[in-house]
């Protein structure tokens, strides 16, 4: 069944006071429950009931009456930041979720030309800090998957993550706003995606990852309204690594609906704390839209993909093989990005301690 744990649902709460968004001048000496029930009112006129929403939207209904705004977004679209932003003006959301975990959090925070630098450059900080947060082989994961963002950004000159960050933008402008970080957590999925592959995949995984080179135009962003880019490019390869369209969309395509029906609980209405029902606004890539539509109505049990598979017995006798492909790939890798990143992964003490298990024992 649904877990009901408010643990997993990574919330970045009230963005400001309501009294600093709205564009609303109180009158003085009003009380602040006064104050309160003023600025309800004052979202209440502007929220739209009928609201003339882009293409991009579905709209789905909770049990309890709430109502969800669902954006299916591509990353790296200029036109989904509008479609966001024109979706939260119009309705006025209670709560806005992002399909981001706490990892990756840093991509609200920080400013467009920093983010387009650092999506950029995969550094010796990145290799390091993907090692020492996922282990090894889901680290160096992550950092070939960082390198398709990273060819995606200096092919378009844009920062990836724009739809979430205009989200938390228009979020902040909304009364008694909400913001959640709706994502499982990256590690989890890395984990279960290198659990799920066998040694030959993994292999060839990689490999296609270090050579992609493909020229990607923003036309061919746009085309990917309807699917996710990132996930578009992965999916190329579903025929071959079916386990690795499970883990990273499908079961994200569950997680994901967990945490959006945790949001759309009924909320407190001032002055006298009635239960009513909720609107939200969901920003998610497209290509989870229609896994979401899917287990909208489901009974969902999270625990079940929130836990990493012991390895096999064979799985166990090749693990410090794959290790050493593994690192022989992202070596490859880091040699044609610059001899920093070989020095970064020599430097990682969970490399060294790869290295001396692959080492002779001394006669």
């Amino acid at each position: 069944m649904d877990q009901d744990n408010n643990s997993e649902d990574q919330s970045v709460g009230r963005l400001e006071d309501p009294s600093e968004m709205a564009p609303l001048s109180l009158p003085p000496g009003i009380s602040d429950s006064e104050a309160m029930e003023l600025l309800w009112k004052y979202r209440g006129q502007r929220r739209q009931s009928s609201p003339d929403l882009p293409e991009t939207v579905t709209r789905l209904i909770s049990p309890d009456g709430s109502l969800l705004y669902l954006v299916g977004t591509a990353h790296f679209s200029d036109s989904s930041k509008r479609d966001v932003a024109s979706t939260i003006r119009a309705v006025q959301p209670d709560v806005v979720v992002v399909e981001l975990c706490q990892y990756r959090v840093s991509m609200l925070k920080l400013d467009e030309n920093t983010l387009l630098r650092e999506a950029k450059e995969i550094n010796l900080e990145k290799v390091q800090q993907a090692i020492k947060q996922n282990g090894v082989m889901s680290g160096l994961m992550q950092i070939l998957l960082l390198k398709v963002s990273a060819h995606i950004t200096e092919q378009l000159g844009m920062a990836p993550g724009g739809e979430f960050r205009e989200a938390f933008k228009e979020a902040g402008h909304v009364p008694f706003c909400k913001f959640h970080l709706g994502d499982r957590p990256i590690p989890v999925t890395l984990k279960r995606a290198i659990a799920a592959l066998s040694l030959w995949q993994k292999a060839r995984l990689a490999w296609g990852l270090c050579f992609l080179s493909d020229p990607i135009s923003k036309e061919d962003v746009e085309k990917c309204k309807q699917k996710d880019l990132l996930e578009q490019t992965m999916s190329e390869m579903i025929g071959e690594f079916p386990a690795l369209h499970q883990t990273i969309v499908a079961e994200r395509d569950i997680y994901l609906t967990h945490t959006l029906r945790q949001a759309t609980r009924c909320v407190e209405a001032p002055p006298n704390a009635q239960k009513v029902p909720a609107v939200v606004v969901g920003v998610v890539g497209m290509g989870h839209v229609p896994g979401i539509e899917r287990n909208w109505d489901k009974q969902l049990n999270i625990s079940e993909i929130m836990s990493v598979a012991p390895p096999s017995q064979f799985g166990w006798v090749l693990h410090t093989v794959v290790k050493g492909v593994m690192i022989g790939m992202l070596g490859y890798v880091c040699y044609r990005a610059g001899g920093s990143l070989v020095r970064a992964l020599l430097s990682s003490s969970a490399v060294r301690s790869v290295v001396d298990n692959l080492r002779p024992s001394p006669a």
